[in-house]
């Protein structure tokens, strides 16, 4: 489904409004997983409801990756996105969760967006001090339960 919008946003958010009837014609409820494509370039999210509008977020890194910034015009296509959805963990992230099973089986129970939260500060972080803090702070807080 493609549709003509006006990027939302000011400071350092911004998001795209999308049409009740694409959300209907979906079929997949008022939550669905979707592949955003945005000049060209696609990246999985999720429609969720903000300020009594569907919307779909377009954070800093999906701006960089579509060239598009908050005031701009676009063209939007949106498919239901029914892969299923895999974080991918670092290396030592991995090496880490391994040796404390507690914190890898609650990080294994976790949905896909909170094992993001835990994966990408660290594989942002180049190897190195911040790295390994990071990662330090990810098992200690997965084995303190925190979501």
């Amino acid at each position: 489904m493609k549709f003509t919008t006006t990027i939302m946003g000011s400071g350092n958010t911004a998001g795209i409004v999308v049409p009740a009837e694409i959300v209907e014609a979906l079929g997949a409820g008022k939550r669905p997983p979707v592949l955003v494509t945005v000049n060209g370039k696609s990246y999985r999210s999720s429609i969720a409801v903000m300020g009594g509008q569907f919307m779909v977020g377009l954070s800093a890194a999906n701006r960089e990756l579509t060239g598009a910034a908050a005031g701009d015009t676009v063209e939007v296509g949106l498919e239901l996105d029914t892969q299923p959805r895999v974080v991918e963990l670092p290396d030592d992230l991995a090496a880490a969760l391994a040796a404390e099973p507690e914190a890898q089986a609650f990080y294994a129970a976790l949905n896909y967006s909170a094992q993001r939260r835990y994966v990408e500060p660290v594989a942002s972080a180049k190897p190195g001090d911040t790295r390994s803090r990071r990662v330090a702070k990810a098992v200690e807080n997965l084995k303190a339960g925190k979501k």
